[in-house]
């Protein structure tokens, strides 16, 4: 990875922190889903008459995160002004630990408010935390350093998935949701070690500087709507709300092809048997691409090149599902996801923050992460609702390649100019 000796002990530190944070939602994710399935399972859910079963109800309950994650950008806009850094992370992680604590009271016998409360939390921990880590990484770091720091970095983050998803399948039911909670409260402890700890290595000489000596406030404006106003006056930011929008549709597409195909080619156990096998390797190329291509790729051929690998194969997935709708072809598409976008992909669209100005990395990125990703999922529910009515028989499935192949292309093009503007910012001549 190309890692200078004085780099390593923050990249490791980097590398917990992330860890940590993705460990902890991992296993988070599938007890407040499985709370919220369980508690509807048998009764559903009425909303005005309509009466929806749990799986419906928990649709919803992902719009609803859009409506929480707008509240938490602007909330993180209006610390961003004052905080930074590990302070931000001392914030909301005392926010989390306070939260930890207050469910542990609550969730031995938990009515329809705590189910809810509890569900929407677990998708706030993930935006919070990884925003917060994500600001404090991209004002830690030079672009160039960036290029070489990330895959490992990353790492983390893709170890602590594979790590979290396999102590949840194998331990999940060991533990009480109170012991769990417990759990999640000693690793929030741990992430603000670390934090604080990193925050006192890392310095940045390049930040902008007021006569004084010290880094320049954020502007003060509207937090709710600051972040957006950055992002619709800058080409170089809407470019990264295209990439992070367009991966939600072709992401929902693609994974609706997946189980389609698994529904049509596959019956009883064989069909957890093979998710079970498709999961495996496409953690395992997460892997590898992170340790061995992530940096290489980055330092080498530059960040919009390791943007295009992500499209460029779910293309080559979806042309080859276009053709060939068969069982291989459809694990296929799964694989070209979250393989790639699980490593290479998340690392290089990270370092796109990188060369922006302070106010971009603390209020547009938030708007962007925060809000924009959650309003992309929206959309991405509705979109696989049109698309379970519309396209019913498995014949009709492969006939979808066509419209994320466009995407795909569309994505290509702004992944091209994000890449181009990306060296131009960072004072080098961009690549062909």
């Amino acid at each position: 990875m190309n890692i200078r000796r004085d780099e390593l002990p923050q990249a490791l530190l980097m590398f917990s922190y992330f860890f940590l944070v993705i460990t902890t939602f991992s296993i988070l994710k599938p007890l407040k889903s499985g709370l919220f399935i369980q508690f509807y399972d048998q009764s559903g859910f009425d909303l005005i008459g309509w009466h929806m079963v749990a799986a419906q109800a928990e649709l919803l309950a992902k719009v609803l995160n859009m409506v929480i994650a707008l509240v938490a950008a602007t909330v993180f806009a209006l610390f961003s002004r004052s905080f930074r850094r590990q302070q931000l992370t001392y914030i909301f992680s005392i926010f989390i630990i306070s939260c930890f604590l207050f469910f542990t009271f609550v969730l031995d016998s938990p009515g329809a408010p705590t189910v809810w409360s509890f569900y929407l939390f677990g998708d706030l921990y993930s935006t919070l935390m990884v925003a917060t880590f994500f600001a404090f990484l991209n004002d830690s770091v030079e672009p160039d350093a960036a290029k070489r720091l990330y895959g490992l970095i990353v790492l983390g983050g893709v170890a602590g998935g594979f790590f979290g998803a396999t102590v949840a399948a194998v331990r999940i039911g060991d533990l009480s949701m109170i012991q769990w909670l417990w759990i999640f409260l000693g690793l929030a402890v741990a992430i603000l070690v670390i934090a604080g700890t990193a925050g006192k290595m890392f310095t940045r000489k390049s930040l902008p500087q007021s006569p004084e000596g010290e880094e320049k406030p954020i502007s003060a404006g509207n937090p709710a709507t600051e972040g957006a106003r950055m992002v619709f006056r800058s080409r170089y930011l809407l470019s990264i709300v295209a990439i992070v929008g367009l991966y939600e549709m072709v992401s929902t597409t693609m994974d609706f092809q997946f189980k389609s195909t698994i529904a049509y080619y596959l019956d009883g156990p064989d069909i957890s048997v093979y998710i079970a096998t498709v999961q495996a390797i496409s953690n395992g190329i997460s892997f590898f691409i992170q340790i061995f291509l992530t940096s290489l790729m980055m330092s080498r051929f530059g960040v919009g090149i390791a943007l295009l690998v992500l499209p460029g194969m779910a293309l080559a997935g979806s042309v080859g599902f276009l053709f060939t709708p068969l069982l291989f072809t459809g694990g296929a598409l799964y694989i070209c996801d979250n393989g790639f976008n699980n490593s290479i992909n998340q690392s290089s669209k990270e370092v796109l923050y990188v060369p922006t100005t302070r106010e971009e990395k603390y209020q547009a990125k938030a708007f962007i992460d925060m809000f924009v990703q959650r309003f992309a999922k929206a959309l991405a529910v509705g979109l696989s609702l049109t698309i379970t009515t519309l396209f019913v028989g498995f014949g009709s499935v492969r006939w979808l390649s066509l419209v994320t192949a466009l995407i795909l292309l569309a994505w290509i093009r702004i992944v091209r100019f994000a890449g181009k503007e990306f060296e131009k910012i960072s004072g080098k001549p961009p690549s062909e």
